[in-house]
């Protein structure tokens, strides 16, 4: 699969807070990655989501998917959602993400961003099933997208790494507490990434 990218200085946002992110791009080879996201698109059980918002029914701008341990439901947005078992496309996906990130992920979301029109809003993952400074661990393949974070009590303290195709991002620390990340839109024509975020539901 081609890299791709739709940024006009290229390059990622110096000096990120090593406490908070840790990210590695090339985490998969080039034709692992490929693989990977041919084998997603065609055995995950995605689905369109919908929220309320302003007193309106909305779809999610992004296709997801819950899969993981038996018992591990997880409640965001409203929502709680069971776990599909684990396939194993995810369980190879997730012994090497557990061996980088030191820890066994029970969990994972997924997103699948089929244009640049599909995104997720400002937010932080501190649901209380993820426990105190949890670490999450995302992989993202396909096309290249800009994710923001930004402090919650002081915006101009921001950061925006580029997530490549075949890359990893370890969130740690006091990430989800104090501070809250997006996917922008895009009004470029782009193509689709699929993005895994695993985690640990206690």
């Amino acid at each position: 699969m081609e890299q791709l990218s739709f940024f006009d200085g290229g390059g990622q946002a110096p000096k990120l807070p090593s406490e908070l992110m840790d990210y590695r791009p090339g985490f998969f080879t080039r034709d692992e990655s490929d693989d990977l996201m041919q084998r997603l698109k065609a055995t995950i059980q995605w689905k369109q989501e919908t929220i309320q918002m302003y007193g309106r029914l909305l779809n999610t701008p992004r296709l997801t998917a819950w899969y993981g341990d038996n018992s591990k439901t997880y409640a965001f947005s409203g929502k709680k959602y069971d776990p599909y078992p684990w396939t194993p496309e995810l369980l190879l996906i997730k012994q090497r993400v557990d061996e980088a990130a030191g820890i066994t992920f029970n969990s994972v979301l997924l997103n699948d961003y089929r244009n640049g029109n599909d995104s997720v809003a400002w937010h932080a993952d501190d649901e209380p099933e993820l426990g105190l400074n949890p670490i999450i661990a995302s992989v993202s393949f396909g096309q290249v997208r800009r994710f923001d974070v930004r402090h919650k009590q002081n915006h101009k303290l921001k950061y925006s790494v580029e997530l490549e195709h075949g890359s990893l991002l370890i969130m740690k620390g006091d990430l989800q507490h104090n501070w809250e990340h997006q996917v922008p839109k895009s009004t470029k024509a782009i193509k689709e990434r699929i993005n895994l975020t695993f985690r640990v539901i206690s």
